[in-house]
């Protein structure tokens, strides 16, 4: 999952943790539950003592280390808090799906990916961070990160890491390192070379955005305190998202572009690839010594250059909120030494994760690491990847393709009149409605067709009947247009289970995967799915 953060290094700030004493045994308290329990001055007086059972969700390589970190929390914080840890692997794509569909059974503290945050402060499944635990998580990390774990002007998460950004990787034995700074002669060099530059703009927003973002323009969405979206700045269909695209088929028009974000593709033909940190080890195996690193370019428009922007994402922690607030205050308490400054620090060197921490970001150790340096380097011209509506992706990267086949600037700004047209249908959805999205109508989740809307009985039991075309996936979940619920799939199928898939660990986000092509009814009752054949 790579909607993701780059390192914003803004200014540096020295992350210290409060902490106070006490003995309590914070069984029973009785207590009802504080939506402001991680805020220190809340729990105080020896409140937190006490032995508490956990479970912990963090991605599988981050087991053992998440393990000795607790342990050092134990010995070392001051409230007599002593955390029985079942730490378990999950990963940060998984994690916010699994507790969506059933917050309950969900860890107790556990790490996401920042695209996950808004459907989870909507299942209720993040505890806010109190006024004093807030003011802490604001001064230590980076802008753009705490940025994506506020909904509304509430923090509910701590920022885990910064390292999910994209910059460039190229051939030094092709590019000349003159010309790194320039995207036309990029793409003249790699023309003359019969190489590939390969950056995914035919079926990626997330990339394609770098154009628009270099001449200011945004798509800002607000969100209510729930996490529903309310309203959208976006100015790309405007003179400076004009300017985006004539830069944008420099590339894209170019024979040897090719759409594509793999750092394989080196091994391919391709001089240069737009990728992030997860790519650094295939990159560096293929090209060896010859790998070169760098920010993205700048491309010319009227004689005006623009540097190429990007988005940037991240990996938060979430506290799952509690029946017992003081449980809660603890469990606060250890979110905040994990992801602090010494912790953050420690999974850059065992893990090589990127840091939030602003200290961390600037010691010399992350910014020696070649691709942590590109996005400290490409950090002032990236973009905080917020709150996004979930059918934004679909409808901007159709953008790539609307570019590519436009013949003059006429085309150009058709492009961008079409992509305006289906953002402003995005507020007239009707969110109370279900559609079936999947394979069948391209993954679009703001489908304004009937053809996939299911249809409400008088029972009160929702309804469709489809054709499920032959092809590679055949799969899809019942969601609310414009979102990615994922509480309404397989894993609800109790009539008809025969007629799909089990996909186990494979199906994160309980996809509905026919067995083979054919003509269904879907019945949703509220509570469970019924497939029948017809």
């Amino acid at each position: 999952m790579k909607r993701i953060l780059a390192l914003l290094l803004t200014a540096l700030m020295v992350f210290a943790l409060a902490a106070c004493g006490g003995t309590n045994d914070p069984k029973d308290t009785g207590k009802t539950p504080d939506t402001k329990a991680g805020d220190d001055t809340q729990q105080s007086g020896g409140e937190l003592a006490g032995t508490y059972d956990i479970v912990v969700w963090v991605a599988e390589n981050a087991v053992e280390l998440t393990k000795t970190q607790i342990a050092k929390f134990n010995e070392t914080n001051t409230d007599g808090i002593k955390i029985n840890a079942t730490v378990e692997p999950v990963s940060e794509a998984d994690a916010g799906t699994n507790m969506v569909t059933d917050v309950e059974a969900g860890g107790d503290i556990f790490c996401f990916a920042q695209d996950q945050f808004a459907r989870l402060v909507l299942a209720n499944a993040l505890a806010k961070l109190g006024t004093n635990a807030a003011s802490i998580v604001k001064e230590a990390n980076a802008a753009g990160v705490v940025a994506a774990a506020t909904a509304g002007d509430e923090l509910y998460a701590y920022p885990l890491t910064a390292d999910n950004g994209y910059f460039m990787y190229y051939d030094k034995s092709v590019i000349p390192e003159a010309d790194i700074d320039s995207l036309e002669k990029l793409v003249a060099d790699c023309e003359a070379a019969n190489k590939y530059f390969s950056m995914e703009l035919n079926t990626s927003a997330w990339y394609l955005a770098s154009f628009f973002f270099a001449t200011g323009c945004v798509s800002e969405w607000t969100t209510d305190a729930d996490g529903n979206f309310i309203s959208v700045n976006d100015t790309f269909d405007s003179p400076e998202g004009l300017i985006a695209v004539k830069g944008m088929e420099k590339l894209i028009k170019s024979p040897m572009h090719l759409s594509s974000s793999k750092g394989t593709e080196f091994a391919s033909g391709a001089a240069i690839v737009v990728t992030g940190t997860w790519d650094y080890e295939a990159v560096k195996e293929i090209l060896g010594d010859n790998m070169g690193v760098a920010d993205l370019p700048s491309f010319e428009v009227d004689g005006k250059e623009y540097h190429m922007g990007s988005f940037n994402g991240c990996k938060l922690m979430g506290v799952k909120p509690q029946t017992d607030a003081v449980k809660q205050a603890a469990l606060h308490k250890l979110a905040q030494y994990l992801t602090g400054e010494e912790c953050q620090m420690e999974r850059f060197e065992a893990l090589s994760w990127g840091p939030a921490n602003l200290a961390d970001q600037a010691s010399e150790k992350v910014q020696s690491n070649p691709g942590l340096a590109a996005l400290l380097a490409q950090s002032p011209y990236s973009v905080p990847q917020g709150q996004i509506h979930g059918s934004w992706w679909d409808i901007a990267k159709v953008i790539g393709d609307d570019v590519k086949a436009a013949t003059d600037e006429a085309g150009l700004q058709a492009a961008l009149d079409n992509y305006k047209a289906k953002i402003e249908e995005l507020f007239k959805l009707d969110s109370s409605a279900l559609l079936f999205v999947g394979a069948w109508n391209d993954w679009n989740n703001a489908d304004d067709a009937d053809t996939y809307y299911l249809v409400k009985a008088d029972d009160g039991t929702y309804s469709l009947t489809l054709d499920v075309p032959e092809s590679d996936y055949m799969g899809g979940r019942i969601v609310n247009p414009g979102k990615w619920d994922n509480d309404k799939g397989f894993a609800q199928v109790t009539t008809g289970v025969e007629l799909v898939k089990d996909l186990g660990d494979d199906n994160p986000d309980n996809n509905i995967v026919f067995v083979e092509a054919g003509n269904y009814t879907v019945t949703w009752d509220g509570t469970a799915v019924t497939i029948v054949k017809n």
